[in-house]
C-alpha cells in the first residue's frame, strides 16, 4: 500500500467514526497518523530521484523567496520574465515549465528570489503531476503567488488552496500559538492560558505519543 493510499484509508476511517466525547482521543491518533504520513510523502518527494533534487530544487537566496503557484498556462513564466528579467519559456500549451525557474528582483535594498514553479493541477496533494514535488518547494518559500486565469472561474484558486492545505501550507492564516519545549526528563507537562474546547489533554499527550 503507497503513502497515498494509507493517508485516504486513514480519512475515510475518519469519515465512518462518529464524533463525540469517547472517540475524541482515537479522532485525535489518527489525525496525528495522517500528519505523519503526509510528512512522509513530503519527505519522499524532496529527496526521491525524481524529486526536487532534479529539477525542482533550487538554493535559497537573497532576503527571502516567492514561489509562483498556479494551474498550468495561466502566465507564471510570463509575470516571472516581467518581473525579473529571466527568461522563463512560455508558449501556447500546458505543462510548459517542468522544472523551477528562479528569477530574482531588488526591492529597496532587499534581494527577492521569485520561482516560476510547473503548474499544479488538483489532485496535486495526491501526486498527480508531480504535484508532491511542486508542493514541497512552495511549502519552503516565505511567500506564494497564487497566479490565476482571469478567464476561467475563480474557484480555481479555491482548488489551489485546497492542495495547498493538503500538506499544510495555510495560506494568510496565522500559525496557532503554541509553544513546545523538549524536558531532559521523561514525561508530558501541559499548560493553557484558555479553556480547552476543541482538544483535552488525553487527546494532546496521544497525538504527541504517535508522532514520536
Amino acid at each position: 500500500m503507497t503513502t497515498v493510499e494509507k493517508i485516504k484509508a486513514v480519512e475515510e476511517e475518519m469519515a465512518r467514526t462518529q464524533k463525540n466525547k469517547a472517540t475524541e482521543k482515537h479522532l485525535g491518533m489518527l489525525k496525528a497518523k495522517i500528519a505523519k504520513l503526509k510528512a512522509e510523502l513530503l519527505k519522499d518527494a524532496a529527496g526521491s530521484g525524481g524529486g526536487p533534487g532534479i529539477g525542482f530544487d533550487v538554493k535559497k537566496s537573497g532576503s527571502a523567496s516567492i514561489g509562483f503557484v498556479g494551474f498550468p498556462s495561466v502566465g507564471k513564466s510570463t509575470l516571472l520574465t516581467k518581473l525579473t528579467g529571466t527568461q522563463s519559456e512560455a508558449a501556447a500549451y500546458e505543462f510548459t515549465t517542468l522544472t523551477t525557474v528562479p528569477g530574482v528582483i531588488r526591492y529597496r535594498g532587499a534581494k527577492i528570489q521569485m520561482l516560476d514553479l510547473p503548474g499544479i493541477i488538483e489532485g496535486a496533494k495526491d501526486g498527480r503531476g508531480r504535484g508532491k514535488q511542486v508542493i514541497a518547494v512552495a511549502r519552503s518559500c516565505d511567500l506564494i503567488f497564487i497566479v490565476l486565469d482571469v478567464n476561467k472561474p475563480l474557484h480555481h484558486k479555491q482548488i489551489i488552496e485546497k492542495e495547498l492545505e493538503g500538506f499544510g501550507i495555510r495560506l494568510n492564516a496565522t500559525p496557532p500559538d503554541i509553544l513546545i519545549k523538549k524536558k531532559e526528563k521523561g514525561g508530558i507537562s501541559i499548560t493553557s492560558t484558555v479553556t480547552l474546547t476543541k482538544i483535552d489533554e488525553d487527546q494532546v499527550k496521544a497525538v504527541l505519543g504517535d508522532t514520536e
